[in-house]
C-alpha cells in the first residue's frame, strides 16, 4: 500500500517519506479501514517534530495522523463482519499504535471506527476526531450550558469553531468568541458566535462587560492559551464558573492565581482527548452521529493536499496562519 511514515523525529521536509508499506492485517477486536482522507492536528506535527524534547521514536516507524475516514474493508475475529463496507471516522489512530491514517490503509480497534452518516462526506469525517470530541468536552463536562454565556478564546481554531456550534446546539445563551483577524472573525460567526472580539485590536475585558451588561458575565471559558488568557478571564468569571483549556502553548507553565480562583470558587477542567475516559469519548461520539445525521454541523477546510505533498500539509499545520482544517487525500 502507500503511506506516509517517518522513522525519526524532525522537521516535516526532512523526516516524511512516501512510498510502498506493508499492508496491515487487522487483529482481534480491530477493523481495517480503506482511508480515503487524512486529517492533520497539531498533536500529530507535535508528535513528528518531538515538541518538549520527546525525539525518542514510540515505534521504529510511524504513519502519521490520529484521525481519517474511509471504509472497513476487513475485520479481525469479534467483529461483526456486517462492517465490511461501512463507512467509518476514525479517531486516535496512533494512540500506542505505529500505523496512523495517513496510508491507504488503517487497522484500529473497532470502537475507533465509528459509523459515518451518509449525509457526511469523508471531508467531514476526517475532522471529527481530537477537534470535536476535544470541543465537546470543554463544553459539556461540567453540566449543562442552557442558558449560559460561553466564551471561546481561538474561535476559528479546530477546536473553537466547533466548541462554538457545540455550545449554540446545548442552548447557551450568548456565545463569544475571540480573534486575531478578520478572516477569523468570519468563520466564528458563521459557526454562530453571538459576537466576535478582534483581541488583537479591542480590549476583550471591556468589550465582554459592553455586551453582556455585567462585569461577571462569563459562565464558561474554553481556552487554548490558558497562561496567557488567565488575567482577562479571571475578572470576567461569575462565581462557580469554570475554565476549560486544552491548551497552554505560549505559558506553558502558568502561575495560578490561587487566593482569586478561590474566592470565586472557580473549575479549571483540564481536557486532553487521549487521556479523557472512553465514557467521555462515546458521549462525544454520539453526539458527533447525531449532528451529523441532521446536518447540523459545519465545516472548515483550508487545504486538501495529495500524499505526496504530505510534508506542506505538516507546515501548514505549524504555521498557524491557515484558518481551516488542513487534510490529505490518499489516492
Amino acid at each position: 500500500m502507500q503511506a506516509v511514515w517517518y522513522e525519526r523525529k524532525g522537521t516535516a521536509r526532512e523526516v516524511l517519506q512516501f512510498g510502498e508499506r506493508p499492508l496491515p492485517e487487522p487483529g482481534p477486536d480491530e477493523v481495517r479501514v480503506r482511508v480515503h482522507i487524512s486529517a492533520v492536528n497539531p498533536s500529530d506535527t507535535k508528535q513528528r517534530g518531538g515538541a518538549r524534547g520527546n525525539v525518542t521514536m514510540p515505534f521504529p516507524v510511524v504513519i502519521p495522523h490520529q484521525d481519517g475516514a474511509g471504509v472497513i474493508d476487513a475485520v479481525g475475529s469479534g467483529v461483526d463482519p456486517r462492517r465490511i463496507g461501512q463507512r467509518v471516522w476514525i479517531y486516535e489512530a496512533t494512540l500506542g499504535r505505529p500505523h496512523g491514517t495517513c496510508a491507504q490503509y488503517t487497522v484500529v480497534p473497532a470502537f475507533k471506527a465509528v459509523h459515518l452518516p451518509d449525509r457526511a462526506d469523508f471531508e467531514a469525517g476526517a475532522c471529527m476526531g481530537i477537534p470535536v470530541m476535544t470541543a465537546h468536552r470543554c463544553v459539556m463536562a461540567d453540566g449543562p450550558v442552557l442558558g449560559k454565556t460561553i466564551l471561546v478564546h481561538g474561535g476559528a481554531g479546530a477546536v473553537g469553531f466547533y466548541a462554538i456550534q457545540v455550545a449554540r446546539m446545548a442552548g447557551a445563551a450568548r456565545v463569544v468568541a475571540t480573534v486575531s483577524r478578520e478572516a477569523q472573525a468570519r468563520q466564528a460567526l458563521a459557526a454562530g458566535a453571538h459576537d466576535v472580539i478582534n483581541y488583537r485590536q479591542e480590549d476583550v475585558g471591556a468589550r465582554m462587560r459592553e455586551i453582556t451588561g455585567e462585569a461577571q458575565c462569563v459562565d464558561r471559558v474554553i481556552e487554548v492559551a490558558f497562561g496567557q488568557n488567565l488575567p482577562v478571564n479571571l475578572p470576567l468569571m461569575k462565581p462557580g464558573g469554570v475554565i476549560a483549556t486544552y491548551a497552554s502553548d505560549a505559558v506553558p507553565e502558568p502561575s495560578i492565581p490561587f487566593w482569586p480562583m478561590l474566592a470565586k470558587d472557580l473549575t479549571v477542567r483540564f481536557v486532553l482527548v487521549y487521556a479523557m475516559s472512553q465514557a467521555a469519548h462515546d458521549d462525544a461520539a454520539a453526539f458527533i452521529t447525531s449532528a451529523l445525521s441532521g446536518g447540523e454541523l459545519k465545516h472548515q477546510y483550508h487545504e486538501c493536499f495529495a500524499m505526496q505533498d504530505c510534508a506542506r500539509a505538516h507546515e501548514a499545520t505549524e504555521s498557524m496562519s491557515v484558518v481551516g482544517k488542513v487534510l490529505v487525500k490518499i489516492d
